[in-house]
Parts: structure tokens; C-alpha cells; sequence
């Protein structure tokens, strides 16, 4: 038999002669726990399984007796989250050492059955996570809140492929009882949503931890003229990226009301979660310092401002029972107060591209004691596509840091920034190759990314969706323009050419892409040889046969983001004047995207942020009608 394409790879993995025909068992399933109903849930998984790949129907039952399928339990095992399976001529064995692991086994049982159905070779696995918490991060703030079938189905994904954390991360997006002009445009969760879905989680080893913005990206709040009087300043700022924001950005110390203010959000949002931990944010607090606490800079500098901000958050964090999780960019420019945080925080490294500086964030936080998570990115967002390359080398280098490093955890994170213009499917190679290393580095290393998110995110046995979304997503590179965190043929929907050596993010143009963008002919070359790229690639789309209630959606979904991706570089071969486009053609376009976009969005989201999102494709529209 050939080799099953397994995600993650195993540990060890080793095939004997033979092989197991399930056709020929006649038995069930026995669950060999105390008290057995602990593995029911994992149970139905493999019952489950065995009737949809194997067409067989196996009762489920308790008790420590001879059976085709045991599950069981082995706590004298001290390894967490392991298991061991064993594929025999009489039959399958399943051995957790603790709850997670025996659920771990039949994951890895369920992918086993995808690849070979009713006929097993005989093998024997023994598997254990290279990193204690695998988690991901997904931002419905900007500006997609999914429906609950959405998170359902993504969080049904993520625990078969042995992920165990999963945020949600909120700015403005839950649904406060005494906040409602924040969220009553945004389609917010609310506490009874939250329940279901820390429950749904729970039953899949997934601890949904809880996440609101604390200081900076408050933006959303203080739109209202309410909370104004606890922002830093009154007016908008330039970020630390060079845009202007309309609005003030962070929290302010100095203002007593600040404190009452997060322990309000607190005592409502946390008790719906029941993880002990709590992700504070914290990150990019562009403005602190420069308004209403300006003052005490004086004493304690930048740095040390944050760091009693965060103290003080600390403090109430720790009161209501959890363990504060806190993005680690600001201390990190401060690398004297670090030792300064309590030890019982966890800090978040991030940083989102292939040539990261993760390594000397991850050094810092190992040294001060603190533990600490190492956070790369999906490279789906401001991206349209994804950035496949890039993607995986950011990957690769965070989870190197996290196991050299001593990380506890490694949270990658699936952002929205600009609009949420990226697809959901596209972020699904990012998660999937995120999971697989985080659970064993060396055997995942080089797995075939294609072909296993083909098989386990799109269910297409065929391999073309996989493919088709590994080389759609290295379109970024075709026009020879690289941008860090981004794609020129999304920002080219932002900016002219001539703008873009100097807007937004232009610190992140590489010198030899200013080059590139300065020789047009080879920009224009680039640019219809990208359209070419894209249509190859899309050709073999209709040969995909995704096993998957949401085929045609996925099927959608790549369509518009083809299109997309041309329609970007048109916009710029309109602006080199090439005869190949033309206003009138590019409008209609855009009028066609546009319907479809928020056809598509709302197949998977709620409506709230929908209008937010669409006016950056109609502000983008503009450029044809004058």
C-alpha cells in the first residue's frame, strides 16, 4: 500500500506485512476509561469515521475486553496529549495517555481511513506534540464576524488536526450589555454564543480563551463621543506605520475611570469562558504617552508607562482567577523592564514575515523567566491570495524559535486588516502547515502542503485544490514588487504607482523593489505575464472534486479572488497606459466583484462590517469614473 498523506505526520510510524479488512469485523467500539462515558465523544468520532470511510456500523460500549476497536486510557503515561495506535491482523487498538490523547488517536484513525477505507495496512504509531499548545488566533474585528456554522466547521477542522487553542480576537465585536452603540452595527457575539461555542470546543480538546483589546486599538470605541473622555488624546494620530487614523487609539492611564472601564468588560465577558486564561492584546500603542498622560512620562518614560499599564491590568486580570496573555512588541523595545513582569503572564512574540526577527524576541523572553508563545501569521491578510512562500518560511522560523527557545505555545494568528478582503479558504494552508509543525517539526518540515490541505481542509482526493491554492497564493511574487506584510496587487487598489513608494507601509518596500516599480516595461511585462500566472492556475479548478458541503462556496470564493488578483494588476497597467485595458472595462469589473464579494461574505459572516468592507472596493472604484 502506499504511504498515507497524514496531517500532522506522526512521530514514528511503522508498517508490518499485511493488512486489516474492516468488512470482515463484525464488533463495536470498546471505550476503556473509568467511567467510560469520558470517551464517549471520542467514540462517536470514530464511529463516526468507520461508517463514512469504511462503511462500516460498529456499536459503541464500555468495559476492558477484546473488541476490532479499543480506545482507552494509560494514565501512567506522564507524556501529555499522546497516544499510541496500533493497526493489527485482529484488529485496532488505541491508546491515549490522557483524554486528548485518545482523541489524538482517532484523528489520526479518522485521516487513516481517508486514505485507504476499509483496507488497513498493519502499522504501529507513537505520537506526541512537539509544543504543549497549538493554538490560532482569528480576528473578527476587521471587519468579518463569522455565523456560528463557520466557527463550528472551522473549529471541527483545527481539533482534527490536533490544534488545542482557539481566540477569537475583539475589539468591538462582543455584544456588552451596556455598550451596545460600540457593537449594534457590527453583528457582535453575544454571551450565549460564546457558551455554545467554549463547549463545542471543550468536547474537541480546544480551550477557547477569551481576547479584548486593553489599551491600544480601541478606535471603535472612541468613534462614540461617550468614550472620549477615557482615550489618550481627542483626535485621531498618525500609527506607528505612517496612516493617519481618524480616530484616538489608545486607553489613557492618567484618566481614573480607565480601570472601572476594563473591569466593567471583564466581569461581563469572562465568566461565558471557561479557560483560565485571558489574551489582554496590548499591542501597538501608537499614542500612548502623547495626550492625556503625557505627563507622566516624565517619570517612568514610554516604556515604563506601558509597563504600568500593564501592571495595573495585571492586577485585575489576576483577581478574577485567569493568567493574562499580552502581545510582547512594546516590551520588546524595551528590553530593561521585561525582568519587570510578573512571572505568571504569558508573553506573545509576533511577527509576521519569512526573515523575522522571532529569534531575538524569543531569546529575551526565555531569558527573563517569563513564558511565553511565539505568534506567526497566516500571510493571508492585506494580501487578497495569500503568501505562500513567505507564509511558510514565517512558519518555519517561529516554531524553530519556540523549540530552541523553550515557548510554550505557538499561537498563529489570521488577521483582517483593511477590510477582510482575503477569502476564508485562503487562510487554510497557513493553519494547516502552522499545525502540522507545531506538533512535530522534523517529520512536518517538508510535508506535501498541497496534498494535505487538498485532502483534510478541501477533501478533494483529486489534489487540485490544494495545489491550486499553494500557487495561487505565490501570485504575490509574479509582479516583481515585494512588499513586506502584503501584496502589491492588493495595495494597488489603495494607491497609484506613484503614491506607492511613499504611502502607507513604504518602510517595507525593498530597495530593489523601488527599482522595480521605477522600469516599466518590465513592470508591464510582469504584470500581463501575473494575469497569464493566474488563469494557469485557475484552469484545473473544474477538476476538483471537493468532498464538502461548501463546495461550490470554496469554488466561489477562488473565483473572486482570481479575479481580484487580475483586476489589481490591471488597475496598474491602466496607469502605464497599456491599450490592453481600459476605464470602461475595468468598472465593469469592479461592478461584478463588488456583487459578488458581498454575495460571498455573506455565505460565511454576519452583515455587520459587510458595508465597512465593500467601501474600500468602492472607494477603489473612483479611479474609473473620473
Amino acid at each position: 500500500m502506499p504511504n498515507p498523506v497524514l496531517l500532522p505526520i506522526p512521530r514514528s510510524i511503522s508498517f508490518s506485512d499485511g493488512e486489516l479488512s474492516l468488512s470482515e469485523l463484525a464488533g463495536f467500539i470498546a471505550l476503556n476509561a473509568n467511567p467510560a462515558a469520558t470517551l464517549f465523544f471520542t467514540g462517536l468520532r470514530a464511529q463516526a469515521a468507520l461508517k463514512q470511510y469504511a462503511n462500516v456500523e460498529w456499536d459503541i460500549t464500555g468495559g476492558d475486553h477484546p473488541a476490532p476497536l479499543t480506545i482507552s486510557v494509560d494514565a501512567s503515561d506522564t507524556r501529555a496529549q499522546s497516544y499510541s495506535l496500533s493497526i493489527h491482523a485482529n484488529g485496532i487498538q488505541i491508546i491515549g495517555t490522557d483524554l486528548a490523547g485518545a482523541f489524538y488517536g482517532v484523528c489520526t484513525l479518522t485521516q487513516l481511513l481517508q486514505n485507504y477505507g476499509a483496507t488497513l495496512p498493519l502499522l504501529e504509531i507513537t505520537d506526541t506534540p512537539e509544543i504543549p499548545v497549538r493554538g490560532v488566533m482569528l480576528d473578527i474585528s476587521r471587519d468579518k464576524v463569522p455565523t456560528m456554522e463557520t466557527l463550528y466547521r472551522l473549529v471541527d477542522m483545527l481539533a482534527s488536526w490536533k490544534m488545542n487553542q482557539f481566540q477569537l480576537y475583539t475589539e468591538h465585536t462582543f455584544a456588552y450589555r451596556k455598550h451596545q452603540v460600540v457593537w449594534e452595527k457590527a453583528s457582535p457575539i453575544t454571551a450565549e454564543e460564546i457558551r455554545a461555542l467554549d463547549a463545542y470546543c471543550r468536547e474537541r480538546y480546544i480551550d477557547l480563551v477569551p481576547n479584548q483589546a486593553s489599551i491600544g486599538h480601541m478606535q471603535h470605541w472612541f468613534m462614540h463621543k461617550e468614550y472620549l473622555a477615557i482615550a489618550e488624546t481627542e483626535e485621531g494620530l498618525v500609527s506607528g506605520h505612517g496612516d493617519k487614523q481618524e480616530y484616538p487609539f489608545s486607553l489613557s492611564l492618567a484618566v481614573p475611570e480607565t480601570m472601572p472601564f476594563l473591569e466593567g468588560l471583564y466581569d461581563e465577558l469572562l465568566p461565558n469562558f471557561t479557560s483560565k486564561l485571558f489574551n489582554i492584546g496590548a499591542d501597538e500603542t501608537f499614542d500612548l504617552g502623547q495626550g492625556r498622560s503625557k505627563v507622566l512620562i516624565d517619570d517612568r518614560g514610554k516604556g515604563g508607562l506601558y509597563l504600568d499599564f500593564l501592571l495595573q491590568i495585571y492586577q485585575r486580570v489576576k483577581q478574577r482567577g485567569r493568567t493574562m496573555q499580552f502581545w510582547g512588541d512594546i516590551l520588546i523595545e524595551h528590553p530593561e523592564l521585561v525582568p519587570e513582569v510578573p512571572k505568571d503572564t504569558i508573553a506573545l512574540a509576533w511577527n509576521y514575515d519569512s526573515d523575522s526577527n522571532l529569534p531575538e524576541q524569543a531569546a529575551i523572553f526565555a531569558k527573563s523567566g517569563i513564558p511565553f508563545y511565539i505568534c506567526p501569521g497566516t500571510s493571508s491578510w492585506t494580501s487578497i491570495a495569500g503568501r505562500t512562500d513567505n507564509m511558510m518560511g514565517n512558519l518555519r522560523i517561529a516554531v524553530e524559535s519556540a523549540i530552541k527557545h523553550g515557548a510554550i505555545g505557538v499561537l498563529v494568528t489570521d488577521w483582517g486588516d483593511l477590510g477582510h478582503w482575503q477569502q476564508t479558504p485562503i487562510s487554510y494552508q497557513g493553519l494547516a502547515y502552522a499545525a502540522a509543525l507545531s506538533w512535530a517539526y522534523k517529520p512536518n518540515i517538508t510535508i506535501d502542503l498541497p496534498a494535505v490541505v487538498s485532502n483534510f481542509a478541501f477533501h478533494d482526493q483529486t489534489g487540485v485544490m490544494g495545489k491550486l491554492a499553494y500557487l495561487l497564493g505565490n501570485a504575490y511574487q509574479k509582479p516583481g514588487v515585494l512588499v513586506r506584510n502584503g501584496s502589491f496587487l492588493m495595495w494597488i487598489y489603495h494607491f497609484t504607482l506613484d503614491q506607492f513608494p511613499t504611502a502607507r507601509y513604504a518602510r517595507w518596500l525593498e530597495g530593489k523593489n523601488r527599482e522595480a516599480l521605477k522600469d516599466r516595461p518590465l513592470l508591464t511585462r510582469n504584470l500581463h505575464e501575473t494575469i497569464n500566472y493566474i488563469d494557469e492556475v485557475m484552469a484545473d479548478m473544474e477538476n476538483a472534486q471537493m468532498q464538502v458541503p461548501d463546495a461550490d462556496i470554496i469554488k466561489r470564493e477562488f473565483g473572486l479572488t482570481a479575479r481580484m488578483l487580475k483586476h489589481g494588476a490591471k488597475r496598474a497597467l491602466l496607469e502605464l497606459e497599456d491599450d490592453s485595458v481600459s476605464k470602461e472595462s475595468l468598472l465593469a469589473d469592479m461592478d461584478e466583484i463588488i456583487t459578488i464579494y458581498r454575495q460571498n461574505w455573506l455565505t460565511r459572516n454576519r452583515p455587520g462590517g459587510l458595508d465597512d468592507s465593500a467601501a474600500r472596493l468602492l472607494r477603489a472604484r473612483q479611479t474609473y469614473t473620473t
